[in-house]
């Protein structure tokens, strides 16, 4: 096995718990990684030759390697291990079998998604490293979980980034097209072959549930609606009537597929086109909401759209308070792991106080246990939710 020797001090942030090795920490004059195999495995040695574990390489990016074990080479007895340990969080904190059953480096297994939809996963790899260990990670969810079928969801950006081929295939048994699944007692579809990364997102389900006691007979709008994640469940629990508003007419028509699932297809209204452009229109128009749901995509994916990411979360939800009627609910939620939570509070501060609008956080939120952090990797905790009562207007 070849081994990636580090610069001195560089393993300072390993000893810590992170997982990560980036090609200017790596000695390339006694450890080149210059003809290393994109997957293959290494054992990774401090400056001064001693062995701090073993990590899948790609030779050709930033971060080369990621660490898979400090005790002996990672394999397949190992995959099992992680993937038994997995599924046993979930099962311990989770009633139906719908959730993220692997995230990630926090489950150990560095560049591996797997989504749960009740009979169904959907897998999406990221890393050579795990490409390499494709078959064993099929084999072994079959083992595990006696899936009726396994459709891989390796279509997307990431996979250009690592240089891997793009495919959306099923690997075992078969998949429908719309898998049922279930999030906070609420019966719905994924559109699992055509929907955005696996086809749902797990991630908010707890501000979800928190959100869901607080709308029966309200008035909701759900902007960035996609599916129906927020705006469904809604109407499930007694929203008297929920507008969704998507870019995508496709997503809306799956919106209006899970509220005819929960017979509540009459009280859904949609709308297509920019959330902005729908928020302005819906201000002329005098349109006001009890709820609002504002769950964007995320508007700062690099260090570099901080300025201009902090300005359009400003500008949204000064749009989205405009909306609200008064003793109204905001929602006010980022994805963005450069936003940090105290950031978005301060937006939102700035937005009330520009508006003259007196409002109070009530609650808030981030992911759920099925995406759970790795205590040394903040990249691991990005989901932020702020739950915003506004009363009216400033008083004091």
């Amino acid at each position: 096995m070849q081994q990636l020797i580090l610069n001195p001090r560089a393993e300072r942030r390993l000893k810590l718990g992170h997982l990560w090795i980036y090609s200017n920490e790596v000695d390339t004059k006694r450890s080149p990684l210059k003809g290393l195999e994109p997957g293959s495995q290494c054992e990774i040695l401090d400056s001064k030759g001693k062995s701090l574990g073993y990590g899948l390489v790609n030779p050709n990016q930033l971060i080369c390697a990621r660490l898979v074990s400090r005790k002996g080479p990672f394999n397949t007895k190992s995959l099992k291990r992680r993937l038994e340990n997995a599924l046993a969080l979930r099962e311990r904190y989770f009633p139906h079998p719908s959730y993220r059953m692997v995230y990630g480096d926090s489950d150990g297994l560095p560049g591996l998604v797997v989504d749960r939809f009740g009979d169904y996963l959907v897998v999406q790899i990221s890393s050579w490293g795990m490409e390499n260990l494709l078959q064993d990670i099929v084999d072994t969810l079959v083992a595990l979980v006696q899936p009726k079928g396994i459709l891989l969801r390796n279509d997307h950006q990431g996979r250009k980034v690592e240089e891997l081929p793009e495919v959306c295939e099923v690997a075992y048994g078969e998949v429908p097209k719309m898998a049922p699944f279930e999030e906070n007692g609420v019966p719905l579809l994924a559109p699992v072959y055509e929907g955005q990364k696996t086809g749902w997102f797990y991630d908010h389900r707890d501000n979800r549930a928190r959100l869901n006691q607080w709308v029966k007979g309200q008035r909701v709008l759900d902007l960035f609606s996609y599916a129906g994640g927020w705006g469904v469940q809604a109407l499930a629990n007694g929203a008297s009537q929920v507008t969704c508003v998507d870019a995508s007419s496709q997503a809306l028509d799956w919106c209006e597929e899970n509220a005819a699932l929960n017979h509540r297809q009459d009280d859904l209204i949609t709308v297509q086109g920019k959330a902005i452009d729908a928020m302005k229109e819906l201000i002329n128009t005098g349109e006001r909401y009890d709820a609002i749901v504002l769950d964007p995509p995320a508007f700062i994916k690099r260090r570099k759209d901080q300025k201009s990411g902090e300005a359009a979360y400003r500008h949204i939800n000064e749009l989205a308070l405009r909306l609200l009627n008064r003793n109204g609910l905001l929602v006010s939620a980022s994805c963005s792991m450069h936003l940090a939570s105290d950031t978005l509070l301060e937006i939102l501060r700035g937005a009330g106080r520009h508006l003259e609008k007196s409002i109070s956080i009530i609650g808030s939120g981030g992911q759920g246990a099925d995406h759970p952090i790795h205590p040394a990797i903040a990249e691991t905790r990005y989901l932020k939710a702020h739950f915003v009562h506004m009363s009216g207007s400033v008083s004091v």
